[in-house]
């Protein structure tokens, strides 16, 4: 094949292409017009979306993902009727059952990644907990100081920053103290045998009814628990505000100084353990009677 007849059918393939290329030229306008239109449709219903989610009260996370849900359906929507009018069916089939299959493998690959996600939307829907809620999950307990749709983030009471799962938090159990801004204290103490019950469940119950945010409608209780090896166990709960995790401790820590005190002011005794050591074989013999 000399070079003359190369030249001659490189140029005919080149005028089969220009035919083509003419034919298609007002299809392919027409298709560059609708993908621009649908372009700023989706920017223009991805803003809107924004606002109708954000008078309904959603969280930022939840506008963000409606807004980008609809956004990406219009412009998806456009691309495929500008490849219908192209006559390129196969070629949105192709797209379709490749986006299937790129789904389904991405799905295996990265379930947890999808599983946080999926967990973080529920929560921006049912807000089981907000920023500055106290919670407690898993050995974590601390203020929330930010949900995403991945990650919710914790700042422990010692300064750490912990980012954890939504998957965690959303089939964990959880702990929510803001929710409801009460809560009991309960103090163990033990008092020796040889004290009246009767007197120290009294004290207790005065002394603590002036404990600091202490709920006055419900009631001081205090429960004798078991006989222990030195002394006769017990248990005060006091019901007081919650208005932060600080001023519960700082209630309890009263609280504990409130008993203290009482007892020390009536010659109650808090035992300390108490071993006796008994040498006979039967029991009952003093060492200072054994035949050493």
């Amino acid at each position: 094949m000399n070079l003359e007849t190369v030249f001659s059918l490189l140029t005919d393939k080149l005028n089969d292409w220009l035919k083509i290329a003419i034919k298609t030229l007002p299809n392919f306008l027409v298709a560059v017009v609708i993908l621009l239109f649908f372009y700023f449709l989706a920017k223009f219903l991805r803003n809107t979306a924004k606002k109708v989610v954000a008078r309904i009260g959603a969280t930022q996370s939840v506008q963000g993902l409606i807004s980008s849900v609809v956004h990406i359906a219009v412009i998806l929507i456009g691309l495929f009727i500008a490849l219908g009018i192209l006559k390129l069916d196969k070629t949105v089939t192709s797209l379709l059952a490749g986006a299937g299959v790129l789904g389904l493998a991405l799905g295996f690959a990265f379930q947890d990644i999808a599983s946080n996600f999926v967990s973080g939307v529920f929560i921006a829907f049912r807000k089981p907990y907000k920023i500055g809620d106290i919670v407690e999950a898993g050995d974590f307990l601390g203020n929330v100081t930010s949900i995403d749709l991945r990650t919710t983030t914790i700042e422990t009471f010692q300064g750490l920053e912990v980012l954890v799962p939504n998957k965690m938090l959303f089939t964990d159990p959880i702990t929510n103290y803001t929710n409801n801004p009460q809560r009991r204290i309960d103090v163990a103490v033990g008092v020796s045998y040889g004290d009246d019950l009767d007197k120290v469940e009294r004290l207790l119950k005065e002394k603590l009814n002036d404990l600091p945010n202490r709920i006055a409608d419900k009631e001081i209780d205090v429960f004798f628990t078991e006989f222990g090896d030195s002394s006769i166990n017990l248990e005060a709960r006091v019901w007081v505000e919650y208005p932060n995790h600080r001023n519960f401790l700082i209630t309890r820590s009263a609280a504990i100084k409130k008993i203290k005190s009482v007892f020390d002011e009536n010659d109650i005794m808090i035992p300390f353990p108490i071993r006796t050591l008994d040498f006979g074989i039967k029991g009952g013999e003093k060492l200072s009677e054994m035949n050493l």
